[in-house]
């Protein structure tokens, strides 16, 4: 979602995200995990204690540096996939409705298994930038841009 934010020339506010979300009131948020990759333990320190004190579980994992050789630079990744699935399982039983923001066509088969439980996924992305295979999978898709008044981070 980082990737995608710098894309879209914008960044979304985790508080507003997790209003926007639970509003209508007859919503009951069950849980909210935030997944970010590490340079160090220290990394972001401030940034996920402001996280866990809005109500997410923070997951994290130390950056891997890979070597792409098609653009012969080397990049930092921390794939956090199994994580996500793993925790979508987990807690499987105390949801009906599970919102994804990724664009990952990894997720793919997991989201059909969910939907097999009779769980409704709704994914959150953004064009150029969601797999082909996720977005058929999903139930609901929601473009980043198309709610951005709602979610964006504004300075104040």
């Amino acid at each position: 979602m980082f990737y995608a934010q710098q894309k879209n020339g914008w960044f979304f506010d985790p508080k507003r995200v997790l209003e926007y979300f639970t509003n209508p009131s007859d919503v009951r948020l069950i849980n909210a995990f935030w997944y970010t990759g590490l340079k160090d333990a220290q990394d972001q320190r401030g940034f996920r204690d402001a996280l866990i004190s809005l109500g997410y579980t923070v997951r994290t994992k130390i950056l891997k540096e890979y070597y792409d050789d098609t653009s012969g630079r080397y990049s930092q990744k921390a794939n956090l996939d199994i994580e996500i699935v793993v925790d979508m399982f987990n807690t499987v039983d105390q949801y009906d409705c599970v919102i994804l923001f990724s664009g990952d066509g990894d997720f793919e088969r997991a989201i059909e298994l969910l939907r097999s439980k009779n769980t409704h996924i709704t994914v959150v992305s953004t064009e150029g930038m969601i797999a082909r295979e996720l977005r058929n999978a999903t139930d609901r898709y929601i473009d980043l841009n198309d709610i951005r008044p709602q979610i964006e981070k504004v300075d104040g």
